[in-house]
């Protein structure tokens, strides 16, 4: 019953992280597809040439915190401002046919792999020989940035709270068992058993708890999850616009063995640690 008592629980404790981390698993797509958007800028000086720009884009190309760069022409930039600007005006446009406004606004937009690193970048291109002016948010990165740190802290802090419960209760579970065999145990030494045959089982048992109270919660999130991501999708429509739901298998891809790990490694310290503490043998 002890057992059984701690297979529920510790299923209770996988449970309660496995839905956790698919929620902080797609928070932080959320936050990795907001900092895709976020670029930095880079204008050249007036009358750079055109190899002086490729020059450029080589030197950004090979730094470590892009992920990707786009090369906007003059021209490009004046038809994306007509159609923001002039909207519903095409005449009024027509007067600067002949003299594109924004003739020295060719630029790099420049997307990070990383957003914290965005200062680091920004004062490389600030650096650069041609290059005029880097526009760049500082608080939309920075924002991002402590966002991502947050969900790191949280998720550390649940975890570390679940580990402790779990190991406390199998910690029970095994005490309990020791006391009930104490005789069977005194028997054994007595016949020459030793240490490491008597501490066997215990671990066992523990593993064990551990074992199948993280493969119970894990057939049941991934028989709930699409049906919650429906549920959710339907309730709450606003959520659709703000988060691309992470699909099951990648979300299990990094779940399964976690919780695995997480359930056999709490099973086997729990037990360990107990029978260090209570088993004089």
């Amino acid at each position: 019953m002890f057992s059984l008592a701690s297979i529920a629980t510790m299923s209770a404790c996988i449970f309660l992280f496995g839905l956790f981390f698919a929620i902080v698993t797609n928070f932080q797509s959320m936050v990795k597809e907001a900092e895709s958007g976020v670029a930095v800028t880079v204008f050249f000086e007036p009358g750079i040439t055109q190899e002086q720009i490729e020059a450029i884009g080589n030197e950004i190309r090979g730094r470590a915190e892009v992920s990707d760069y786009q090369f906007v022409s003059a021209e490009e930039a004046w038809m994306e401002f007509k159609e923001d600007y002039f909207k519903g005006h095409a005449e009024a446009a027509e007067g600067f046919a002949e003299d594109n406004p924004l003739a020295n606004s060719a630029s790099y937009a420049i997307y990070l792999s990383d957003v914290s690193m965005q200062p680091v970048l920004v004062d490389y291109l600030n650096g650069l020989e041609g290059v005029r002016e880097v526009r760049h948010s500082a608080t939309v990165a920075n924002t991002l940035s402590d966002f991502n740190s947050l969900i790191g802290y949280i998720s550390v802090g649940i975890i570390l709270i679940l580990f402790l419960v779990a190991i406390f209760l199998i910690s029970n579970t095994v005490t309990t068992g020791i006391a009930v065999r104490r005789d069977e145990i005194g028997i054994m030494k007595l016949i020459g058993a030793t240490d490491s045959f008597v501490r066997a089982p215990f671990i066992v048992e523990g593993v064990l708890i551990g074992l199948i109270g993280a493969i119970l919660p894990l057939l049941l999130l991934y028989l709930l999850y699409n049906k919650i991501v429906v549920y959710i999708g339907a309730k709450f429509s606003f959520l659709s616009n703000l988060i691309n739901f992470v699909p099951v298998d990648k979300v299990f891809h990094a779940l399964v063995p976690a919780a695995l790990v997480l359930g056999v490694g709490i099973g086997f310290l729990g037990s360990r640690i107990t029978i260090r503490k209570h088993l004089n043998v």
